[in-house]
């Protein structure tokens, strides 16, 4: 009994853990939230340079003030349907965490929405989906307002083998 009061302490702490500001987006009109100490800056579109042979995800690089960094479209890393741009359509440019160190990138979202402060008890562990299917890369789902948001683990988006891929592209 005492294990499972243990493991139950483990989750909320956990849970508790994940609580904070998460900047919040839309990808095909569902909410995903990233966490604000991720976010350098959120851009509007700018022209992106295309870099051969590199995974479909990856839209180029830009040159931001002077520094070069590969964006991704998170649309097709997740297996979406591409969509044109509009106004809204804008790059979060983001700090993840790579083997080698930390490496800055963008990425394409639909719109961004708001920053939201997520206390831990409104974060749910992520649903499993079965063996087969990895949810590494999500959080937890936030529930907020009567809705669901997945918030992202920006570490665990792009395998370390494609981290290292942007390093090179840029």
């Amino acid at each position: 009994m005492s294990e499972l009061a243990e493991k139950m302490d483990q989750a909320v702490k956990a849970m508790a853990h994940q609580e904070g500001k998460y900047l919040t987006f839309t990808l095909a009109e569902e909410e995903y939230g990233i966490g604000i100490l991720k976010i350098k800056e959120i851009i509007g579109m700018m022209t992106i340079t295309s870099v051969p042979r590199t995974p479909d995800f990856v839209k180029g690089v830009i040159n931001l003030r002077g520094q070069v960094i590969p964006v991704v479209d998170l649309r097709r890393r997740f297996g979406m349907d591409e969509i044109d741009y509009t106004e809204r359509t804008c790059i979060i440019v983001v700090e993840i965490q790579g083997e080698t160190g930390t490496v800055m990138i963008g990425i394409v979202v639909d719109s961004v929405s708001e920053v939201l402060n997520i206390k831990g008890e409104d974060i749910e562990a992520t649903p499993t989906f079965g063996a087969r299917l990895n949810t590494d890369y999500i959080l937890g789902m936030a529930k907020v307002g009567g809705g669901v948001k997945i918030l992202l683990d920006i570490d665990r988006v792009l395998s370390d083998q494609e981290i290292d891929l942007l390093e090179q592209a840029a």
